[in-house]
């Protein structure tokens, strides 16, 4: 069957196109049907059905003999070392981690956070909790203490899971200070910690709080597999709110395996015994989907990989990496590709590997050039497949499914919708706009199995933030249009999150954070088109009266503060001091004419502008700061 047929029978019988899907999991208590919807619009699947997804991605292909085939391959080329893991091994390790935090009181349904940079323990501690049923929630390593106090007091955690520290190319990041100070800031205090000792940092543990990893797990009986019903939450990933405040995103344990287990063979042709890696961080959704359990479920070889496209040691690495574990199908963002292509734009590192296992390169995070796309097919020489999702959706909405059918390409589209998602696009007043006219892009409700049922403890905020404006559908906040072919395009984000080298981060969270600066009476944060980063955040600050420090002194610590609260991973390095901010009459700021101007785009005079002559200023203050790039 070709991808219109598999599409179609979707359509024809959802119910009957998941139960099908849901054949491939090994289930404790077989659901009865796939869709609950009589809590709509928070529709659940496989809700009755009982299941376990450590045993999923784990005991199962040891108890199906591929126990000695390699599960995770570590690669750093920071600490120079490689390391596999077998299932088997991976079963063993796994077990005793869940016996000691079972042990510890941690049951089905508690909370377990995990602050981990790229090591296999961070995917170990992932499959324990999902062994006993605790829910866990991974943060990303690189973000500060009060990023990660707010993710404490939010889903109040039993236990946390961390290590002494991450590397960077030339610095070691110091994870257990910021743990201990994050757990000072928080009001909910964790009943205790498991710290993994790394050889570069040994951290200091406070007594009777913190355990090291091995000594936690010394002498304690290995736990057993615990089945739960589909609709128990497997985890909670926290995505950028555009208040700020960050959004928990649940996923559901039945509907988690039964779609990430299609998507490995549908979109990325990748089945038992494969080698697949993913290039991106268990911090981040893809790090969930692709790093760990979607691989894992499939039965595959996944890669961890602690480094970087460039510089460590040096812009061939990934294609080192695809060449010795023989890699069949990768996963990066574009903004590495940028970064690699910027290094070598005649692709000359790319020769020096042998990449004949290579069968695809799939991008995503953010819109992918086509410049970048062009640059790999062509040193490449394999399809370079650009899909759309987000972390609410866990898995792609549109993506040329080369497991089914190899569509044709169509560069800067990615591609077509998925099963499961009847994308339409929408103009202001939530009715559908003809081929090729841009809209804000929508998806009919329900969504399909493995993307959000809600957000943790916020079921007003989910409807707010995604059901409310467009009735009986799902908003993504993107916009973009169809072409006469159904094929997708994404042009830009219809709010004002922005999106830094495939991480979308909020631009009123860094708002909050500059306005505290004890000088700053009013701020405006917005993202410019960043050639490396796909956008940048610069930052617009209106300093209060009488204030005569030096401006330059001001924007200093006001980028050391966006660094210091939310993390490197901000990459907040451009701000200026301006007198005032451009605003409609009602107060609201025109943070996307600003954004036209910064970047050099054709722009109108809004009709609601309080005061034209401010976009001259602010033309002027970004001129000052090298923008528009010619």
């Amino acid at each position: 069957m070709g991808y219109k047929e598999v599409y179609s029978a979707w359509q024809a019988d959802p119910d009957k196109f998941w139960m099908d899907a849901a054949e491939k999991i090994d289930w404790d208590t077989k659901p009865s049907k796939a869709l609950f919807d009589g809590n709509a619009p928070f529709y659940e699947w496989f809700s009755d059905g009982l299941v376990n997804t450590c045993w999923n991605a784990v005991d199962r292909h040891v108890e199906e003999g591929r126990g000695d085939q390699i599960a995770i391959m570590h690669e750093s080329p920071i600490t120079h070392s490689t390391k596999g893991i077998t299932y088997k091994e991976l079963q063993t390790r796994v077990a005793s981690l869940a016996g000691a935090l079972k042990m510890r009181g941690v049951e089905k349904g508690d909370r377990v956070i995990i602050y981990m940079p790229m090591i296999p323990e961070a995917l170990e501690a992932m499959l324990a909790c999902s062994r006993i049923g605790a829910i866990h929630s991974v943060v990303f390593g690189g973000f500060a203490a009060h990023e990660l106090a707010v993710r404490i007091d939010d889903c109040t955690p039993k236990a946390i899971i961390a290590a002494s520290c991450g590397l960077e190319p030339n610095r070691v990041v110091h994870y257990k200070p910021l743990l201990d100070e994050a757990i000072e800031l928080a009001e909910h205090k964790p009943e205790f910690c498991v710290i993994f000792q790394r050889e570069q940092e040994v951290a200091k543990l406070i007594e009777g709080r913190d355990f090291s990893w091995h000594g936690f797990q010394y002498g304690v009986k290995p736990a057993e597999c615990v089945p739960v019903e589909g609709n128990h939450p497997a985890y909670i990933l926290y995505t950028s709110g555009t208040t700020g405040q960050p959004k928990g995103v649940v996923r559901h344990t039945g509907g988690h395996l039964v779609a990430l287990q299609w998507t490995m063979k549908n979109i990325y042709n990748i089945e038992a015994g494969d080698r697949f890696w993913a290039a991106s961080d268990v911090g981040w959704v893809v790090g969930h989907s692709y790093i760990c359990y979607g691989p894992l479920i499939a039965g595959a070889t996944t890669v961890v990989f602690e480094g970087k496209p460039i510089g460590t040691p040096h812009p061939g690495v990934f294609w080192r990496v695809i060449q010795n574990n023989r890699i069949k199908s990768f996963f990066t963002a574009p903004t590495a590709l940028r970064a690699i292509k910027r290094e070598d734009p005649n692709g000359e590192w790319i020769k020096r590997y042998a990449l004949h296992d290579l069968q695809a390169l799939f991008l995503a995070g953010e819109r992918a050039d086509p410049d970048t796309v062009e640059w790999a097919q062509k040193h490449l020489g394999v399809p370079v497949v650009d899909h759309w999702w987000q972390t609410e959706t866990g898995w792609a909405i549109a993506a040329n499914p080369i497991g089914i059918e190899e569509l044709p390409t169509k560069i800067g589209s990615p591609s077509v919708p998925m099963p499961g998602y009847d994308v339409q696009v929408l103009d202001e007043g939530g009715h559908p706009v003809e081929a090729g006219t841009l809209g804000a892009i929508a998806i009919k409700l329900p969504l399909p199995p493995g993307t959000l049922p809600t957000l943790w403890n916020a079921e007003d905020r989910f409807k707010k933030s995604y059901l409310e404006h467009f009735p009986g559908y799902y908003e993504t906040g993107d916009a973009g249009y169809k072409d006469e072919d159904g094929y997708l395009y994404i042009m830009a984000r219809t709010d004002d999150v922005i999106n830094v080298a495939g991480h979308r981060l909020s631009t009123g969270g860094m708002e909050e954070v500059l306005a505290g600066h004890p000088d700053v009476a009013e701020c405006a944060v917005i993202g410019v088109a960043d050639e490396l980063k796909g956008q940048a955040p610069m930052g617009f600050l209106c300093l209060n009266a009488g204030c005569n420090r030096p401006h330059a002194e001001i924007v200093k610590e006001c980028v050391a503060r966006v660094r210091d609260q939310i993390g490197p991973v901000a990459a907040f390095k451009l701000a200026t001091v301006v007198d005032r901010l451009p605003k409609t009459r009602s107060g609201k700021i025109l943070r996307g004419t600003m954004v036209k101007i910064a970047d050099g785009q054709d722009w109108k005079m809004p009709a609601t502008i309080d005061d034209p002559a401010i976009l001259d200023e602010i033309t002027e203050a970004l001129k000052g700061l090298g923008y528009p790039r010619s």
